[in-house]
């Protein structure tokens, strides 16, 4: 596995790279918006392709680059199902993987310095976003933090891990860069509490300021989202009404843009073939049995995904290959779901 930690020294912030080997997909966590330039050069310098970029929570001290990164790359976006932020690509929830070719992330659910803090676990290492950092925790003062639900995610979940599980926060101001839990456990002065409890007095007493960023970041980090009919792409986008209206049309083929998890998850239109967002450059590519398809047997493309980020993408990477027969689902399978659409179980 390749790996890199990479720091933002203005706002202290770790983001995390990694791939499977040189060559191939990679993933970003916790991207500083200065910073895309900086990362941009590293994936071409390893010869990267970037799949994926993931947020452990709405961040209060830097702006993201999640939404630069996808502007630029045509990344997935990913954060947890809790937050509030108004579109990403895709959103996980504990027991969740986050996949890549060559890793795999598990998601905990870790609230409490946000209610939408999540971590992210490989065999030999968790990446704690705000919850754990090295000789410390994160504050729980805003943003719905909650002293109580911190010490749950901490005590209950993360310090579970085997004592070896190398910690890798989303920010450290003093210059270390990794810990592990069984390290965190013995010598971290705030896990040295015996309650709940005891725990929210501590973090009660801190009284910090609000980090310098908070009121330009949150606002900004909260509005990520793609618009998904800007005018030049308006007549090719469809609401879930008009998409469903289509459903059984000969000739009209519906392409489910999600990962197999999310389909067994939460379903997929009937009918619609699958076709993993990171595989659709290569599906693309003249010769290949979706361009096939897209000049033979299907009359008009309908692209869908979970809210709608993924196909507004798709649909524009198709137009620019020369299909213009193509269209996609505004808000994704949520809009369709919430409009009455049939749904069934898929069991790829």
């Amino acid at each position: 596995m390749l790996f890199r930690q990479l720091f933002d020294a203005a706002s202290c912030t770790y983001t995390y790279l990694l791939a499977g080997d040189t060559g191939g997909e990679a993933l970003l966590i916790d991207p500083v918006a200065d910073r895309v330039d900086g990362y941009l050069q590293l994936l071409d310098e390893l010869g990267l392709r970037l799949v994926k970029a993931i947020d452990t929570h709405v961040h209060a001290d830097h702006v993201t680059a999640l939404g630069r990164l996808r502007d630029r790359t045509r990344c997935i976006t990913v954060m947890g199902r809790r937050s509030q932020v108004d579109v990403v690509s895709m959103r996980v929830d504990e027991g969740d993987h986050v996949d890549i070719d060559g890793v795999q992330l598990s998601v905990l659910y870790t609230p409490g310095h946000t209610d939408d803090s999540y971590s992210f676990v490989m065999a030999d290492r968790v990446f704690t976003g705000d919850t754990l950092l090295i000789r410390g925790t994160g504050r729980t003062d805003f943003q719905n933090g909650n002293a109580v639900a911190a010490y749950h995610s901490l005590f209950g979940k993360l310090l579970t891990l085997p004592d070896t599980t190398l910690v890798y926060p989303g920010h450290d101001y003093n210059g270390n860069t990794v810990s592990t839990i069984g390290e965190e456990r013995a010598h971290n002065p705030r896990l040295q509490v015996s309650s709940d409890e005891e725990y929210a007095r501590l973090m009660g007493d801190l009284h910090l300021p609000d980090p310098k960023m908070m009121d330009v970041a949150v606002p900004a980090n909260l509005h990520i989202g793609l618009p998904q009919n800007p005018p030049d792409q308006a007549e090719f986008t469809i609401d879930a009404a008009a998409a469903i209206a289509l459903l059984g049309t000969p000739g009209i083929v519906f392409v489910d843009l999600r990962e197999t998890e999310e389909r067994q998850r939460d379903g997929t239109i009937p009918s619609a073939i699958h076709l993993p967002y990171p595989r659709l450059a290569e599906a693309l590519q003249p010769g290949s049995p979706f361009r096939a398809l897209a000049s033979g047997a299907a009359d008009e493309l309908v692209f869908y995904c979970a809210f709608g980020e993924r196909s507004a993408l798709a649909l524009q990477a198709a137009r620019e290959v020369g299909i213009e027969h193509a269209r996609h689902i505004a808000g994704g399978l949520e809009a369709w779901l919430k409009a009455d659409g049939p749904c069934q179980r898929s069991s790829d």
